[in-house]
């Protein structure tokens, strides 16, 4: 089975230079990159350029239209029998393309996503970004995780699927939340997917916490574009950071006319979170440092929710574009 790998970039070359390093050394072969530049005012053509001799690389440069339109230019472009979709700041494991091509033949899904892991290189605040994006205590683990409380929806840091359901179904719409969006159409059209739990890759993710706040603040947005397209999408585990925000905003109420031991129990989820991220990172400056960013990754995202909540049900406006807003670009 040949591959194509394809992913969207906008002003990173140091992280194409990542990526392409750990693209170099793949124990499979049998694949292209279709590399697609959008519009970057930094291109990474020089990393392209080191890298041709080891690695089949289709490298596309285009002006900026968003990534949506740019992984379905890299989709026209491809050569492949199955799509796979990286994000530009994720490092692949050498066995990842082996891995799938065996899952591939031994449980063949139409479509399939795999989790994230932190690498060993990451910084503690990418280590703690990571731990707070993947928590079953902070995000449900709908994130590929082996314990979650939705059905797996692939997301396109670490995503593929055949021709033949690109070619059914399409591509990804201008939205938030188009990965998701996308899932839902290829499930719909009765193709099936599933998760390649071995199947993972190095998801790097937002370097700082302003940066990482706007990306989960847009998660929790895009959640509302999705019930108004598909109304049986949205689930309990959607809604909960917006009732935990809804609920911190009681407590504290609580705790100031009432009796403050209602703070008991913020207290208690905040040792949870704790002795969670301690039994999983045996580092305790990234397990103090998660609780910072899960409160970002949960107060973000549930604000986002509210927010859209009332903007497009409330209000009823309509939905809107992302792809115009660079600084959105994952």
């Amino acid at each position: 089975m040949f591959f194509s790998l394809i992913v969207p970039i906008y002003d990173r070359p140091d992280e194409a230079h990542e990526l392409l390093e750990s693209l170099s050394v793949q124990t499979y072969t049998g694949f292209e990159l279709v590399l697609v530049e959008d519009g970057s005012s930094r291109p990474c053509a020089d990393e392209v350029k080191k890298n041709r001799s080891k690695i089949n690389i289709r490298y596309i440069v285009k002006e900026n239209t968003g990534r949506s339109d740019t992984r379905n230019v890299g989709m026209k472009n491809a050569k492949g029998d199955y799509f796979i979709f990286f994000d530009s700041d994720c490092i692949i494991p050498p066995h990842y393309l082996e891995t799938v091509h065996r899952m591939l033949r031994e449980d063949y899904a139409d479509c399939f996503g795999g989790p994230d892991k932190e690498h060993p290189s990451f910084s503690v605040m990418q280590k703690a970004i990571n731990y707070a994006m993947t928590s079953f205590w902070t995000t449900g683990g709908i994130r590929g995780g082996k314990v979650n409380m939705e059905k797996f929806k692939p997301r396109t840091f670490n995503m593929g699927f055949s021709r033949s359901v690109y070619e059914a179904v399409g591509g990804f719409k201008d939205m938030y939340g188009e990965d998701i969006d996308l899932s839902i159409r290829i499930n719909n059209a009765g193709f099936t997917t599933k998760l390649y739990h071995d199947a993972y890759v190095y998801h790097k993710r937002r370097v700082n916490l302003k940066r990482f706040y706007k990306q989960v603040h847009i998660f929790g947005q895009a959640r509302i574009n999705l019930y108004k397209l598909y109304p049986n999408s949205l689930k309990p585990v959607h809604m909960l950071p917006a009732l935990f925000v809804l609920g911190s905003i009681a407590i504290v109420i609580l705790a100031l006319f009432v009796s403050w031991r209602f703070l008991a129990f913020p207290a208690i989820y905040i040792l949870l979170l704790f002795s969670d991220s301690l039994a999983k990172t045996k580092n305790l400056r990234i397990a103090g440092l998660s609780l910072i960013t899960s409160f970002i990754q949960i107060y973000g995202y549930g604000f986002g929710f509210i927010k859209s909540f009332i903007r497009k049900i409330i209000f009823r406006k309509e939905l809107e574009c992302i792809e115009t807003i660079k600084e959105t670009y994952k």
